[in-house]
């Protein structure tokens, strides 16, 4: 396919380099002219042929609409928008109607894999029209990992996003377990070697994971993460999980505490978010503030692609 892809930052420069690398013709924007391959979204546009596929990997919010109401005006009818951000599920319903106007198919996309993805694959969650989706089925193929998972369709217009949402949302939670535990284990004189034991538990133990592998590389990078600030920002994702539970009267007691952890993590210095801080920056690479203490910044990071 030759799609066109708006957003070359962490994850969309590395979306579309593996896309590339499976054959596809990628024609990219961005903001900054040393990584895009034309001047204008009109410029892209008019490279691509019908029906065209144009890949959104901005940040969330006005970033995004705006960025639709752009296309809106360029693309025509048959022609499919993937929202492939970490927009808000609820922003794929107007997006998809200011689309819709103009016979324009939407699709919403989750994607998980950060900075690894390039060579891992991505995790994708999608949401739209089956013949949407058919139409980008190509590009899904190309992005998610080798092998029988890692992609699905997850529903209507908003599944997507909701999905990836949550997804996020358990994150906080298991990352914040691991988190606790390290905290604990360095806390007490019975263990002379925590990044050992940490390291052991990678394999054969009910709670080994991806996760885990990463908060072991990060202390073996930086033994005690002196080097890393006991602060963790939030990337929305977490506040909208914990706001979706509230709708739907779901209770949510561990998700909704690794959310409020980070937000303590803002006024004083913590061991645990060190670690929380560690993972973040290895998987996605989230930027971590040095030790010493940071500033505190109110609402956290809620802008950030990568996860």
């Amino acid at each position: 396919m030759h799609l066109g892809l708006v957003g070359l930052g962490k994850m969309g420069g590395n979306m579309c380099e593996r896309l590339r690398r499976a054959g596809h013709t990628v024609t990219g924007f961005d903001h900054s002219p040393d990584k895009r391959d034309v001047d204008s979204l009109a410029a892209m546009v008019g490279e691509l042929t019908a029906p065209r596929v144009v890949w959104v990997m901005v940040p969330s919010g006005e970033p995004t609409r705006e960025t639709v109401q752009d296309l809106a005006g360029l693309l025509e009818e048959g022609d499919v928008v993937v929202e492939g951000g970490n927009s808000r599920w609820t922003d794929d319903q107007h997006n998809a109607a200011v689309l819709g106007e103009k016979s324009i198919g939407y699709v919403d996309c989750g994607v998980s894999g950060g900075v690894w993805g390039l060579d891992n694959g991505y995790a994708l969650m999608c949401g739209g029209e089956t013949e949407h989706v058919k139409t980008v089925q190509p590009v899904f193929d190309a992005l998610k990992p080798d092998g029988e998972f890692g992609y699905v369709h997850a529903g209507p217009v908003g599944a997507g996003h909701f999905a990836k949402m949550v997804h996020n949302g358990i994150e906080y939670a298991v990352m914040q377990a691991y988190a606790e535990g390290y905290e604990l284990l360095e806390a007490s004189a019975a263990v002379t070697d925590v990044t050992e034991v940490l390291r052991s538990w990678r394999e054969g133990t009910v709670i080994r994971s991806w996760l885990l592998d990463l908060l072991v590389a990060a202390l073996d990078e930086d033994a005690g993460l002196s080097q890393i600030a006991g602060y963790a920002s939030d990337s929305g994702e977490g506040r909208w999980t914990v706001e979706a539970a509230i709708d739907h009267a779901v209770p949510l007691p561990a998700i909704t505490s690794a959310l409020f952890a980070r937000f303590s993590s803002r006024q004083e210095e913590s061991t645990a978010m060190k670690a929380v801080a560690a993972m973040r920056n290895q998987f996605g690479g989230h930027a971590v503030h040095a030790g010493g203490g940071p500033t505190a910044t109110p609402g956290g990071d809620v802008t950030d692609t990568a996860s």
